[in-house]
């Protein structure tokens, strides 16, 4: 892993044990993206950042989950087969795409509007997707259980992070599996993500999100760890300024980061 380079804010100190289960949502960040649920598929609009990143995430989930499949990644439909969950799924950019290579997908997301785009967005694209407006510990308490869990851009968005993951612990089937993207903590993501993609760049809406709130790789796995996760693979995902795409770069961690991690049977 890379070392990045910290920026002088103060060290969160993070439960080392499971924590009982607590409201993970956040209504200020319900509502930024309550107002987005519009957009959501435009990819010149609001969300041109994860239209853009979309392709990179998608081939190490892909990846990833094919191999819990056992089945090559090209070939047809290799997630049949799979129960996935999408949590803060947004209006879809992922589930979409699972769905189409053979995943059964539950898309959840706290934000109504965003829910309700999705499903719009679904049934003009003809597909299957069980989309429903909850949180995560509404699913824990339903007795859910799923192959594996997604959990993309939001574990950076809830009140309470260590909640949350104990929650995804509860989600994931014993020897299923977590994939979990976020941002990292350091001044490069201050300045990357807060500076030049919302002040500078108006890629996203000024305030989308709070530098203070990003996770280091080190305080995400202790928490995977204390609730029942091994970690599997960590990258990092890395912009490229003169094709605007992304990457995956294992030793690039400073930015936006993505991991897999297994939960024991």
């Amino acid at each position: 892993m890379t070392q990045a380079t910290e920026s002088p804010a103060p060290e969160s100190h993070l439960p080392a044990g499971p924590v009982p289960a607590a409201g993970s949502v956040d209504p200020a960040e319900i509502a930024k993206f309550a107002a987005l649920a519009e957009r959501w598929w435009d990819p010149e609009g609001p969300m041109k950042p994860l239209h853009r990143l979309n392709p990179a995430r998608l081939g190490f989930l892909v990846g990833r989950l094919a191999a819990q499949a056992g089945r090559d990644p090209g070939a047809p439909k290799p997630l049949a087969g799979l129960r996935l969950l999408d949590l803060g799924c947004g209006a879809g950019l992922v589930s979409e795409p699972l769905a189409r290579l053979g995943a059964t997908v539950v898309g959840a997301d706290a934000t109504p509007e965003n829910i309700a785009a999705a499903r719009a967005h679904a049934a003009d694209q003809g597909l299957a997707i069980d989309y429903r407006a909850t949180t995560a510990e509404a699913l824990v308490a339903a007795g859910e259980s799923f192959d594996a869990v997604l959990a993309l851009e939001i574990v950076e968005h809830v009140a309470d992070p260590p909640a949350f993951v104990a929650d995804l612990g509860r989600l994931v089937k014993p020897g299923g599996q977590l994939l979990l993207s976020t941002l990292n903590r350091t001044s490069k993501s201050f300045l990357m993500a807060i500076v030049g993609a919302e002040w500078l760049l108006r890629w996203l809406p000024r305030g989308t999100h709070d530098w203070k709130r990003f996770l280091k790789p080190s305080e995400v796995t202790a928490l995977l760890r204390a609730n029942g996760f091994s970690l599997a693979e960590i990258t990092g995902l890395v912009f490229n300024p003169l094709d605007q795409g992304w990457r995956l770069s294992a030793r690039d961690l400073d930015v936006n980061y993505l991991l897999a991690a297994e939960r024991a049977h």
